[in-house]
């Protein structure tokens, strides 16, 4: 079931229906070919925008960046700290955090998005749950762990435009697992779960207009026209 849900994510006309994470993504980085990738994890999403001619991944967890290195996702990948990165001003075109910000505490983010803010020459995307969701560590990975939420009127407020990802939130609830991408169903509150995930699969088509009830956020911020 798991490769047949894959296999529909990543169709090109059903992505753009349900306005997916990777689809979002080529949309927002179609006029862009240097990315900073900050926390790339082991897979990042930056693999399906093949527009992309420069680009680097940083990613402090040993084995995440072994994984994506093996992958040969980035130009470049970085093992390291992100609140220790120093790159120059307007050093790439796009700043994007795949999931990132939930696993900061919250003044930390913020000093990170400054530093994207920065460093990005056009835009910075980001893409979070939409509120506080508590999660357990992943992977062995102790920075899986959610340390802080960022809903809907604090990323407004941060200046950036919005899009909902991954359905109607009270469809869902806190997943149980402990590695990543386990069970697709696990995160889905009521039963019979598959047809549950179906209709929040469907809901998504909506909530992409409406990401104030949406159960992740696509964020995008534009600075190209600051001066």
């Amino acid at each position: 079931m798991k490769d047949i849900i894959n296999k529909i994510y990543h169709n090109k006309i059903s992505s753009k229906i349900f306005h997916t994470l990777v689809y979002c993504l080529q949309k927002e980085l179609k006029d862009c070919e240097t990315v900073l990738d900050l926390g790339c994890g082991p897979s990042s999403p930056l693999q399906y925008c093949k527009n992309i001619k420069y680009s680097v991944g940083i990613e402090v967890f040993k084995p995440y960046y072994e994984k994506t290195k093996m992958k040969q996702i980035h130009t470049e990948t970085i093992n390291n700290e992100i609140t220790e990165l120093c790159f120059n001003k307007n050093s790439f075109e796009a700043v994007i955090l795949i999931e990132v910000l939930e696993h900061l505490p919250k003044e930390e983010g913020k000093q990170i998005l400054k530093k994207a803010e920065k460093w990005a020459k056009k835009k910075v995307i980001v893409s979070t749950p939409n509120g506080f969701i508590h999660q357990i560590t992943l992977d062995n990975n102790p920075r899986q762990k959610h340390l802080s939420g960022w809903d809907y009127e604090i990323m407004r407020k941060l200046g950036f435009q919005l899009n909902g990802l991954a359905g109607l939130k009270c469809l869902r609830k806190e997943s149980e697992d402990d590695i990543m991408g386990n069970d697709l169903l696990s995160p889905i509150k009521f039963k019979p779960k598959l047809f549950w995930f179906i209709i929040l699969s469907v809901s998504q088509i909506f909530v992409y207009f409406l990401p104030i009830v949406a159960f992740e956020l696509f964020c995008v911020k534009q600075v190209n026209d600051r001066r």
